[in-house]
């Protein structure tokens, strides 16, 4: 078979590893040929191409970002769309298409794959681990552990100044690294989009915690909102520096906002996202000789299984209440 690869949407630790898994796999175990789309599906819009072999991939395993680049671009805005991505692959004879993305990456492959007969199989993977039907995507990990070292780092700095460290982390619409990271890091606090916050709440866990003689960090999701509602962001970074300014200006404690942003996206994907990630790419190959079109590999347990695309994308995969409630026990 010819298989074409893309990967779509922001960048993250470990793409590269699921296209090593699924070029290696698919040339020794099945004699295919692959072609990489570039910069996701604008690639495949474009007819912008390159050759994916063995020699291609090796050395990538431990590398960031993607070898193919990446866009948001959606195949769908146009009308014609779906049409120029069937001309596109029936020029350069692509029997399949390997999809890397998040949710609306792999919302548009459903939609190809669905209503348009484009053979496409997804593999799931962005740093917010928002994809339903899948325990983890690629990439999560990763931002975990480099928002972990973070917290861990500024805790010995928060003491050594009695000073209320916030940090900001990234998550869209979802607050599963806060989650994660906060409790993994010791955060006093951890504030996400799923559930809006009190900020007169939030200083009295900082007022408590300066009375036990520790200083308090503070993790809060980009996307997270205190109670009242929007806030002006106006000039501010973001709303963790908007909520060090309020603590300051409620409790009278000096605080500091540490905006992790796009760190947590770069640099060498962590031993956990390299091991799925080249799962992931394994079963997708095998997907493809399977012809379950508009499936994705997913990770249940230990386990990698198939999912419809159409189950995957149909709702974010977000935070619960009792799973925050597992981090309110620390909360002070």
């Amino acid at each position: 078979m010819r298989v074409g690869v893309l990967t779509g949407g922001s960048d993250c630790p470990g793409l590269n590893a699921v296209i090593r898994a699924v070029v290696r796999k698919g040339v020794q175990d099945y004699g295919d040929g692959f072609i990489g789309f570039r910069d996701g599906w604008r690639g495949v819009l474009q007819d912008d191409t390159v050759v994916l072999d063995i020699p291609a991939v090796r050395g990538t395993l431990p590398r960031g970002g993607t070898i193919l680049g990446s866009s948001r671009t959606d195949p769908l805005a146009d009308t014609d769309g779906p049409d120029r991505v069937r001309k596109t692959l029936s020029r350069h004879e692509v029997d399949a298409l390997i999809v890397i993305g998040g949710v609306n990456t792999l919302g548009a492959a459903a939609v190809l794959a669905n209503q348009h007969g484009v053979p496409c199989v997804g593999v799931p993977k962005t740093i917010d681990n928002d994809v339903s039907a899948t325990d983890y995507t690629v990439g999560f990990d990763t931002a975990v552990r480099v928002a972990t070292e973070a917290i861990d780092r500024l805790h010995t700095t928060a003491e050594s100044h009695q000073r209320v460290l916030v940090v900001e982390v990234m998550g869209r619409n979802s607050g599963w690294i806060a989650v994660h990271a906060g409790l993994a890091g010791g955060a006093n606090c951890v504030l996400i989009p799923e559930q809006p916050f009190d900020v007169n709440r939030v200083c009295d866990y900082i007022e408590s915690r300066f009375k036990a003689t520790y200083a308090p960090i503070v993790v809060v999701t980009d996307s997270a909102l205190p109670q009242e509602g929007e806030v002006d962001l106006a000039g501010l970074s973001g709303i963790g520096e908007w909520l060090g300014r309020e603590i300051e200006r409620r409790t009278g404690y000096e605080a500091r906002t540490t905006v992790l942003g796009h760190i947590q996206r770069g640099g060498t994907p962590s031993p956990f996202d390299r091991w799925l990630a080249t799962r992931f790419g394994l079963h997708a190959i095998d997907a493809v000789h399977d012809g379950d079109w508009g499936a994705m590999v997913a990770l249940r347990g230990t386990d990698i299984v198939r999912v419809p695309l159409a189950e995957a994308v149909a709702g974010l995969k977000t935070v619960d209440a009792a799973r925050y409630a597992e981090n309110e026990v620390f909360f002070g």
